[in-house]
């Protein structure tokens, strides 16, 4: 798509008070493919001065119309599902398949999902001698980051405009095309003039305006766990709503009595996903002592088919700090059994599928949030073990547990402290809460649960 050089502001492209551009490169060559504005305080201001002024009109919306508005959103954006999966890959690098699977597809899912909850959820409850009324927070200031751009973009927009939300959306400084392609489809949809507004810019300019601004009753944020804490402090002080989604170091846990091959297999493939650059990904695989050598050569053996099949990391930056793990995990012990820190390509931002031996639980690699395709394998002696293993991180977003028993896999994903677990496999859900236990957020995404992150309640007593 062509980039647009203004902002998405009150139903229409407007000149930014931001002057300086932001360069949009494709990772995958490293070449300029467009530009867009960085937009400043005032930029921020003007939209989030439109989303207030649109509030009380929206809010008043019936839930059935904002269900219809959330439809023909969900029916542009598959019109628009090839556009979507071309301008994802151009600008984050995923391969034009897993873009048109995943990158398109999810948003498309969630969406719909949301669509259907305005039309049906209970906004309205008797409770004894009460009502009680779910009404919407206010205005949003949604900041989102560039691993998944629209799917993250559609899991705050959708929701928030089905609670009868207005919303002012800060996206990645290295996706910004796939969000200005979403405010098309958002005018396109009908959604009504200052509902939704977009403000392209950087983190600590555009974003931090908006986290701070007085006029924003909510601010969701999804990235980093360090600027989640500074957003949640900034947050807490202003005495406003916050939606924290953060880092993660899930652990995979492979029980004895699993299908090693395909839990080992399906492991490598999370992790190698969007070149590993998601925060729920199993970059931790938990392995019972007796079955740890075949394992280890099952991982590595999966890890090499993925040399050709992953994309790039988003930018330099990330690819650097990323192959720093790499080097990192080297000099504290731990064993390559595939991959390393040596870049595969002359170019772009590439690194090789890595998988780690020998590691143990205190090792950095073990510990912190990489985000490339780096898969680390640990020992455990029986199921305490693991257990005391895969909760021994300050995280706990998501995991994964295998076993030949499906109830013996769901006793211990009951004990790990992570919002999310993936039973034998389990598939993606659209209506299933998505969240963090510990460092790894407050709140939820998704679904029902996602809905009521932007509702507040009033009690009428009678």
């Amino acid at each position: 798509m062509k980039a647009h050089d203004g902002m998405y502001i009150d139903g229409a492209w407007r000149p930014a008070d931001g002057r300086d551009p932001i360069e949009v490169v494709n990772p995958a060559d490293g070449q300029v493919i467009g530009r867009v504005p960085a937009g400043n305080a005032l930029d921020v201001d003007t939209a989030v001065r439109a989303a207030r002024a649109a509030l009380p009109g929206w809010a008043a919306t019936p839930p059935a119309e904002r269900a219809a508005r959330l439809a023909a959103l969900r029916d542009v954006l598959v019109a628009r599902k090839d556009e979507v999966a071309e301008t994802v890959t151009a600008e984050l690098g995923s391969p034009l398949k897993f873009s048109q699977a995943v990158h398109a597809a999810a948003p498309i899912a969630v969406a719909g999902s949301y669509a259907e909850l305005a039309a049906t959820y209970a906004f309205e409850e008797k409770v004894g001698n009460s009502v009680v009324h779910h009404e919407p927070v206010g205005v949003v200031g949604a900041i989102t980051p560039w691993n998944y751009p629209l799917h993250q973009i559609v899991a705050k927009a959708a929701p928030a405009l089905a609670a009868g939300c207005t919303l002012v959306l800060k996206p990645a400084e290295d996706t910004p095309l796939t969000a200005q392609l979403f405010a098309e489809a958002v005018h396109e949809a009908g959604v009504p003039a200052g509902v939704f507004n977009l403000v392209t810019g950087l983190g600590p300019v555009a974003g931090q305006a908006l986290a701070e601004h007085p006029g924003i009753d909510l601010v969701s944020f999804t990235g980093s766990t360090a600027v989640g804490r500074r957003i949640g402090a900034a947050a807490g002080a202003a005495v406003k709503r916050v939606a924290l989604e953060l880092g993660g170091k899930s652990a995979n846990v492979i029980l004895p009595s699993a299908d090693l091959a395909r839990a080992v297999n399906v492991g490598v493939a999370n992790v190698m996903s969007n070149s590993g650059q998601t925060c729920s990904a199993w970059t931790r695989m938990l392995v019972h002592r007796d079955q740890y050598d075949e394992a280890v050569e099952l991982a590595a053996g999966a890890a090499a088919k993925y040399g050709d099949r992953i994309g790039p990391l988003v930018n330099a930056k990330q690819q650097e700090r990323v192959r720093g793990y790499i080097e990192k995990g080297v000099a504290e012990g731990a064993r390559l059994v595939a991959g390393g820190p040596e870049a595969p390509r002359e170019q772009g931002y590439f690194v090789s599928p890595t998988v780690f031996a020998e590691v143990t639980d205190e090792m950095t690699v073990a510990q912190e949030e990489i985000f490339g395709p780096v898969l680390s394998i640990l020992r455990y002696e029986d199921e305490e073990d693991a257990l005391r293993i895969a909760n021994g991180t300050v995280y706990g977003l998501a995991g994964a547990v295998w076993a030949g028993d499906e109830a013996e896999a769901v006793a211990f994903a009951r004990r790990m402290d992570t919002g999310q677990v993936d039973i034998n496999g389990g598939r993606f859900n659209p209506l299933a809460p998505f969240g963090g236990y510990k460092q790894s957020g407050v709140g939820r995404e998704l679904g029902a649960h996602g809905l009521t992150e932007y509702l507040q309640t009033k009690s009428l007593q009678f």
